[in-house]
């Protein structure tokens, strides 16, 4: 393995749900809605850390930090995310300021843009962290602490102009749907998603072979029958259900989720280290049918994306690390993010966390996050 994936953490694991993380703000919220609030504070233009003159800065692990710094590099490498983050209000006193998400993430950026230090320390805002209960310090799951960290900055941007442009960046729209195979009745639902959380194994425990084959079958329709039985108002019983979900928008920046970790045939989790390629170019038109999307052609004419940012996991379920390959947006090149440690890297390197059945311990893409390369 590569200097890049030699890092390993203790196996201390202990994760927060998303919901004891929201009930934690708003307990902290009804203190600061107290607060008179600010003028609009707009800082000077930020851009990717990778993006300016300077060189990259990394950031240094405080303890079992890896999964953090590995989310905060995509986050401040995607400058569509930046521009929205310079527009925040500065809180008004100090405690505010201590535990404002958005305003410590952008004292952070700010900070690393300074360009003066090969890493910086992100102890400030793992103490912010703190104070909204989430715990720090800890091993984590990259997907579950993305979901915490983007419901965390926007429950915490007071315009609503920026949480709407926030929500138009990552949040993926789809419409769920539910019929009974007996009487044919149907109900539909709309729904959001900040991630698509895509199988590695079929229904019979087969790996899948491509990432475009995840997609495939996460929406593909699914049979739920025996104990799996809903019961139909129309019918009167449980009655067996043909449930599906279909795509109905896609963000700016899209975030795919590898679900590597699962229970498969035991009753235990384990890793799924297997190959699973992905393409540098994703276009949802050629790999969805037209059963599996509910969006009007103008929707589905920017579905064509190119790849932004890999966090990729080494090790096991109680032990590991992460790292993060992003490649610039102005100057197209990648970066491997690991933790103090910056470098630039080949299209090869980043191929490398595809992964390999017989490399329990290697490098293997976790999160994918991809860039529409036609926005509307």
């Amino acid at each position: 393995m590569s200097q890049r994936g030699r890092h390993q953490e203790s196996k201390t694991k202990l994760e927060i749900s998303p919901s004891e993380t929201m009930k934690a703000e708003e307990e902290n919220y009804k203190e600061e809605d107290k607060e008179p609030k600010s003028e609009d504070w707009r800082p000077p233009s930020v851009f990717g850390a990778a993006d300016l003159k300077n060189r990259a800065v990394g950031l240094y692990n405080i303890g079992q930090t890896c999964c953090l710094n590995s989310l905060l590099q995509v986050f401040f490498m995607n400058i569509h995310f930046t521009k929205i983050l310079r527009r925040i209000s500065v809180p008004v006193c100090g405690t505010q300021k201590k535990n404002n998400v958005p305003y410590q993430m952008l004292l952070l950026l700010e900070e690393m843009q300074r360009g003066k230090q090969k890493a910086v320390s992100p102890r400030e805002l793992a103490i912010c962290l703190l104070a909204h209960r989430v715990t720090m310090f800890v091993q984590y799951d990259a997907a579950q602490l993305f979901l915490t960290l983007w419901n965390l900055l926007k429950k915490q941007m007071k315009n609503p102009e920026l949480v709407e442009k926030l929500s138009d960046l990552y949040t993926i729209g789809v419409q769920e749907h539910l019929a009974c195979q007996i009487c044919s009745s149907e109900t539909k639902r709309n729904s959001s998603m900040l991630t698509l959380p895509v199988p590695l194994l079929d229904s019979g425990f087969y790996m899948l072979k491509t990432l475009e084959e995840c997609l495939q079958c996460f929406f593909h329709p699914e049979e739920l029958t025996g104990h799996n039985m809903c019961f139909c108002e129309h019918c009167g019983k449980k009655t067996p259900f043909r449930q599906c979900v279909k795509l109905v928008h896609l963000p700016q920046t899209l975030t795919i989720h590898l679900k590597r970790f699962c229970f498969g045939r035991s009753a235990y989790i384990h890793k799924i280290s297997s190959c699973l390629p992905f393409p540098q170019d994703l276009d949802f038109n050629e790999v969805l049918t037209e059963q599996q999307c509910q969006a009007y052609d103008s929707e589905k004419a920017a579905w064509q994306y190119e790849l932004f940012a890999v966090v990729a996991h080494s090790g096991s379920t109680s032990c590991g690390h992460y790292c993060a390959y992003i490649r610039s947006l102005t100057e197209c090149k990648w970066y491997c993010f690991n933790d103090s440690l910056v470098e630039q890297v080949s299209w090869d390197d980043v191929k490398s966390t595809y992964g390999h059945s017989d490399l329990s311990w290697g490098q293997t893409a976790y999160l994918l996050f991809y860039m529409k390369k036609h926005p509307q």
